[in-house]
């Protein structure tokens, strides 16, 4: 496994971090999936109190509370469930946040998180009261380190300019490049950590049916595809070469790979087995489809 430091904090993290939204609640093997991890040399695992309501970060705390000193915890706060289950609201007071984090800390077995995630954002937000918050949480030992997780060009320079803000984590593939355009340079010029997920587009670049996505048409998803099991040489997968399309952004930190099965795991890890993209690839890859970028939320 390779370690990278995110953004100016102490945080070394896998740069293939475990992705555990998809982890479900009486899954008998999801304990042994989440320590393989951490003998494959994974040590960050994502999580958020949104996810099956709290029931993900409660798994995760069981599973891994015997070694929580060699791992690190990162979950997200923001979205309130409603008290009937029905769904949730946006709320990034203060006081909520000073709240749900008592609850995250329960669920997790463990009484400080280790990076602690804004799971969205507008501008509408008050954001020095968000702020306020997590400083408040770092003064008490609640959490090491904040940051947001966030597609939205407007509010990730917000937080980028007016906080000291360790990472961000966000979409980026090759389908999905609209964090080029502005986003990636200004968070590599402000030493912030970027977190890729989506690496693989929901499964489109690594062997599912061809289908539109964002504002690309199922025939240039298609091409895409094409381009990456074309770049698929020196024994990798699909899956795997559009992980390390990823990696060699400068700008990334690590991939946050959703893993469900002991086979993603194995896929996922092995791709830092094989060899990094030669140039004339990676250039390939870029070349296969022009760049979209952000219309909305700029």
């Amino acid at each position: 496994m390779e370690y990278s430091q995110l953004g100016s904090s102490s945080l070394n993290i896998s740069i293939i971090g475990f992705g555990c939204m998809s982890l479900q609640p009486g899954d008998a093997a999801a304990a042994d999936l989440l320590h393989a991890a951490i003998d494959k040399g994974i040590n960050f695992f994502d999580t958020a109190d949104l996810y099956n309501k709290g029931e993900n970060e409660a798994l995760l705390g069981r599973a891994l509370k015997e070694k929580r000193k060699d791992i690190l915890i990162a979950t997200k706060v923001g979205n309130q469930w409603k008290q009937d289950g029905s769904g949730w609201v946006w709320n990034p007071r203060k006081a909520y946040i000073m709240t749900a984090v008592d609850e995250s800390l329960r669920r997790l077995q463990t009484d400080y998180i280790d990076l602690y995630q804004l799971h969205g954002g507008t501008l509408e937000d008050n954001i020095d009261e968000t702020l306020e918050a997590f400083t408040s949480l770092q003064q008490q030992g609640k959490i090491r380190y904040f940051g947001i997780s966030s597609i939205r060009p407007n509010v990730i320079r917000a937080y980028a300019y007016r906080s000291k803000l360790t990472s961000v984590m966000m979409q980026y593939s090759l389908l999905d490049r609209r964090p080029e355009e502005t986003c990636l340079p200004l968070l590599q010029d402000k030493n912030i950590g970027v977190l890729a997920r989506g690496t693989v587009a929901g499964g489109l670049l690594a062997g599912k049916p061809s289908a539109g996505y964002l504002n690309y048409s199922s025939e240039e998803v298609a091409r895409a595809a094409n381009a990456i099991r074309a770049a698929s040489t020196e024994g990798r997968t699909a899956s795997q070469t559009a992980i390390r399309f990823v990696l060699q952004q400068p700008a990334i930190t690590a991939a946050i790979v959703g893993i469900r099965t002991m086979e993603q795991l194995l896929e996922a890890v092995g791709t830092l087995e094989k060899p990094m993209l030669k140039d004339v690839q990676y250039q390939q890859l870029q070349e296969a489809l022009t760049p979209n970028y952000y219309t909305a939320h700029r």
